[in-house]
């Protein structure tokens, strides 16, 4: 079974969707699952640079607004096992760099690599924007960092993130996370662990009658 998994590393939900995933992945034992990390920009129009956190501020209705909802995503976090510091969180990336590192890296490392970087930003408050935060993340797994550097920055990662970014916008793909199935399926929103754990039975009886 085949999981595409569009998120972007900025959101606090697609690190709780993928917990939820990964837990109800724990009780599967039917068929083996391969999961695919996909990209998607929450905003597009964000400087290479960054911009400051408290911004989100002005886009979510003013600083109470925000506190609300970083206290509803901590405990949803703390109910799953994730920890949310958004006091370290000082700078909201742009993200493009921390996606073509997870594209870059080992197929078999792209979990991992996934769940460092969104800890480093949710957790730490490093700067995920910056590549030689990244290529500090990449070594913290093993890999070399001159290799990551070169792969992060070739014309063929950078293609590849250009694609998930593409065909979301083109399947009409207006928010993360969302996991597809099979490429049939499609499951949107941090869900709760037995929708998964009933996605996957269901998806595979189906594949098993036919």
């Amino acid at each position: 079974m085949k999981i595409d998994v569009f998120q972007d590393t900025v959101c606090p939900w697609c690190r709780i969707g993928k917990q939820h995933l990964f837990q109800a992945l724990e009780t599967w034992n039917g068929e083996p699952v391969e999961i695919h990390w996909r990209a998607f920009l929450l905003d597009p129009t964000t400087p290479a640079e960054g911009r400051p956190y408290s911004d989100l501020a002005k886009k979510f209705g003013g600083e109470e607004r925000v506190a609300q909802m970083q206290d509803r995503i901590c405990e949803a976090g703390e109910a799953c096992g994730l920890d949310f510091a958004f006091g370290q969180v000082h700078n909201m990336p742009n993200t493009i760099l921390s996606h073509q590192l997870i594209l870059a890296t080992p197929l078999e490392l792209q979990t991992q690599m996934t769940d460092a970087v969104t800890a480093a930003h949710f957790e730490e408050g490093k700067d995920i924007g910056n590549l030689e935060v990244l290529l500090d993340i990449a070594v913290s797994l093993g890999l070399d960092r001159d290799e990551m550097r070169e792969k992060v920055q070739s014309k063929a990662v950078r293609q590849a993130v250009e694609r998930d970014l593409t065909f979301a916008q083109e399947a009409g793909i207006s928010g993360v996370p969302l996991f597809i199935f099979n490429d049939k399926y499609a499951i949107s929103g941090a869900q709760p662990v037995e929708v998964f754990v009933q996605a996957l039975q269901q998806i595979h009886a189906e594949g098993t009658d036919a």
